[in-house]
């Protein structure tokens, strides 16, 4: 974390410093590099530490605290940039993540936790290749690895679908702003009662919900045509996306390895970070073809597919339910290379 979050300075200041179409280029590449490695850094750290009967919890308000970023940090751009030039913003993102840097640097790290299905690990992971993980948990990547490249491509076509129809009605961008701006708050509201509702009766009783939420939205999207209609589907896809808020990070977490933690959910992160890119190019790839509706229900068709996939390869009990005497829930059958069933 320290590392990415030093490369982000740089990567802000190159770009605040630069006039060169190259320097834009090498800022912003590293920019993304940096948020990746990050943001992979804090997941595994934070199901290292976390005891497992609450890791729902604390990874949807990570989600949920990363969510309040993207909701502000648009405004107090939009305000330096006002008060200052285009510039400003990127010399505030440079200020933002040095203060990111000083608080990892300045907080101790925290000590995992013995108590749940996991004991802390001290010794050294060993050593090993992405590919060879991959290849050891070929069925689970092949499985629940595709249900969550489904929720990312929903998610992604998420952010994309509301600009894009507002564009389409000939909305002003103003108006689309704040639309985008409603559907955040709502977004942001429900992180913990997702990842408590999470912990207590199991993934699915978010999952679901969620993904079929969203699919609906997206369906009565093309619908849409005014502006009180667009704002009641935006909002709509702000609820349903946050009240799967944390979900993937927390089914990663589950199935994750303790032995090659970090190494297994980089490549859960590619899955998830495959979705974000296949949801926006399903919704240009109907409006490349004449109509962004049709790529509109495209993309609730793959919300659809993932509230079957995620049905399918989720398990449906809660493990504090089970220990806690109430196992109203059939144990799933174990998945080689899933690690034991949460």
């Amino acid at each position: 974390m320290l590392l990415a979050g030093a490369v982000a300075v740089a990567a802000f200041t190159t770009v605040a410093l630069t006039s060169a179409l190259w320097g834009l280029a090498a800022g912003v590449l590293a920019l993304g590099a940096s948020t990746a490695v990050f943001n992979l850094a804090r997941q595994a750290y934070l199901t290292e530490i976390t005891p497992p009967l609450r890791r729902a919890r604390v990874l949807s308000t990570l989600a949920g605290v990363h969510r309040i970023g993207l909701f502000l940090g648009p405004f107090a751009g939009a305000a330096v940039i006002a008060a200052s030039s285009v510039r400003g913003a990127f010399w505030l993102g440079a200020g933002a993540a040095l203060v990111s840097v000083a608080v990892v640097a300045v907080v101790p790290p925290e000590r995992a936790s013995a108590t749940g299905e996991e004991r802390p690990v001290v010794e050294p992971r060993r050593r090993v290749r992405i590919v060879d993980v991959a290849r050891d948990h070929r069925r689970l990547f092949g499985t629940l690895g595709v249900a969550i490249l489904l929720v990312a491509a929903v998610r992604g076509a998420r952010q994309t679908v509301i600009p894009l129809w507002g564009e389409h009605l000939g909305l002003d961008a103003e108006v689309t702003s704040v639309l985008f701006g409603v559907a955040g708050a709502l977004d942001m509201l429900l992180f913990y009662p997702a990842g408590k509702v999470m912990d207590r009766f199991g993934r699915l009783w978010v999952a679901i919900p969620s993904m079929l939420t969203m699919a609906v939205a997206l369906a009565v999207m093309p619908l849409a045509q005014t502006v009180p209609a667009v704002a009641v589907v935006a909002a709509l896809l702000g609820v349903g996306n946050g009240m799967g808020s944390g979900i993937i990070m927390t089914l990663g977490a589950d199935v994750a390895p303790p032995d090659v933690r970090p190494t297994f959910l980089s490549v859960w992160r590619l899955f998830q970070d495959s979705g974000d890119a296949l949801g926006p190019l399903v919704l240009s790839a109907g409006a490349a073809l004449g109509s962004l509706a049709a790529g509109i229900w495209a993309a609730s068709a793959l919300g659809v597919a993932s509230t079957g996939a995620l049905a399918r390869w989720v398990p449906r009990y809660s493990a504090l339910a089970d220990l806690t005497g109430r196992p109203w829930r059939r144990r799933p059958a174990r998945v080689r290379g899933q690690g034991s069933p949460r």
